[in-house]
């Protein structure tokens, strides 16, 4: 083997590649992966990084999935706090939600304000989605052609107010400009008719609260989403997937050659209704935690292909929004805080189930990548971006909330035991140190 040299090196007996887990060394030159080869070729870099045995280097993680917040509501969350959160977790590209941010990422206009105010504070690197509401059809294609990654719209009250949802026909609509383009739209499926009409979640009682959002309201809603997707031939994307009932119209969809794509997270996978405490407003999130039954049943459909893939659903807030005091479901902020805990929060529960870290891997890299067409990323493969953390699958901890990297002090997972632990993580092939922002922009199709 001739002597090259790598502007970094990594050796390990343990490096998760497209053809598994093995011992490897991966040469990174400008950024990127130039070299995969059997350990004991003994590449030449400028810097060697030896990993130790307990230690594997995987892809960097993709979240899709992450309400960043910033501007307009920076005290919930901001692209500093968020993107050191996700680089603590081996997470190496997100894709910010066009809201709970003012404005709303429902124009290029807007999208500008986004991009100015992220440029220099992003630790890994940050894409966008635009925003499908009422009366702005005819911002889609150019908010497309300024690169967000699709579109995201709701069939039930959003939340906040400055981002109204569509009605059925809407999106049918909307999925028909989208078609002409071939973007993406991903729907937050609950259906209001059936909201309006379940009971109030008002008081600390969880099971009032789960009776409030049932699983009817998120059926109907993929079930019409399902049916505009199939009329129209465009791309659809069910978000946080809750209901397991969903499944077999999913599946029938996929089979059918509806281009339906669909995600859940790793609090529908790892907890479950009946552990939750009255009260317990931190684990308040819409679509709801549901039963025990009912996560089985979404496992049996991430490991059929039925669910494609993980992504964190990062929806934080201040403390004073989740009222703590009293613990009222129905006044609570709805958002589930758990950016830098995905990976091993996924990994505890999997390993539980006899699942391999490759599969996990799998569902939060390469599959979220593949949604969002990021070619270069989710995969340690040559010719792809050096984005990796070095995993301790092994090493266990206790969650603290206060020592969590996103700014509001507050995750359901707070005192929870895991296994794995991310080490370092590199974006680029340069380590991520929480002080020296590296990360870029992301445009659909480039940066």
């Amino acid at each position: 083997m001739p002597d090259v040299a790598y502007d970094l090196v990594l050796r390990g007996q343990r490096v998760l590649t497209t053809a598994g887990t093995a011992p490897r060394e991966v040469g990174i030159r400008a950024g990127v992966i130039a070299a995969i080869e059997p350990l004991g070729n003994n590449l030449s870099g400028a810097e060697v990084i030896e990993l130790t045995d307990d230690e594997t280097l995987i892809p960097g993680l993709v979240d899709t999935h992450v309400h960043v917040n910033e501007p307009g509501r920076t005290e919930w969350e901001g692209f500093a706090s968020a993107t050191r959160a996700a680089a603590a977790g081996g997470v190496t590209t997100i894709i910010d939600m066009p809201l709970n941010s003012i404005p709303p990422t429902t124009t290029v206009e807007a999208l500008k304000l986004k991009r100015e105010v992220a440029a220099d504070q992003a630790f890994v690197d940050v894409g966008f989605w635009g925003g499908a509401i009422p009366g702005n059809k005819r911002d889609l294609r150019p908010l497309h052609d300024a690169g967000v990654f699709g579109f995201k719209s709701f069939l039930l009250h959003s939340g906040v107010d400055e981002f109204p949802h569509l009605n059925a026909d809407e999106l049918e609509e909307d999925l028909a400009e989208l078609k002409s383009f071939d973007s993406l739209m991903i729907v937050h499926a609950e259906d209001s008719h059936a909201i309006d009409r379940a009971p109030s979640a008002e008081g600390d009682q969880y099971a009032k609260f789960l009776a409030s959002r049932p699983r009817g309201a998120e059926n109907k809603a993929i079930a019409e989403v399902i049916e505009r997707a199939r009329w129209t031939g465009a791309r659809a994307h069910i978000l946080h997937l809750s209901s397991s009932d969903a499944l077999p119209m999913i599946a029938s969809a996929k089979r059918d050659g509806v281009r339906l794509t669909v995600e859940t997270c790793p609090h529908y996978l790892t907890l479950t209704a009946e552990e939750i405490p009255n009260g317990a407003t931190a684990y308040k999130c819409c679509p709801p935690i549901r039963e025990a039954s009912n996560r089985e049943l979404l496992w049996e459909g991430l490991q059929d292909g039925t669910i494609d893939c993980v992504v964190s659903d990062h929806s934080p807030s201040t403390l004073d929004l989740k009222d703590l005091e009293n613990g009222d479901f129905a006044i609570a902020w709805g958002g589930v805080s758990s950016l830098q805990l995905g990976l091993p929060l996924m990994w505890t529960e999997a390993r539980r189930r006899g699942i391999a870290l490759e599969q996990v891997v799998e569902w939060m890299a390469a599959r979220p990548a593949n949604l969002a067409r990021l070619n270069s990323k989710g995969q340690l493969a040559l010719g792809y971006d050096a984005d990796f953390s070095v995993f301790a699958p092994d090493e266990a901890f206790v969650v603290d909330a206060a020592k969590l990297q996103h700014k509001n002090p507050i995750t359901p997972y707070d005192g929870r035991s895991l296994s794995g632990l991310v080490r370092r993580t590199f974006l680029r092939g340069h380590e991520v140190d929480g002080r020296t922002p590296g990360g870029r922009l992301l445009r659909r199709g480039g940066i």
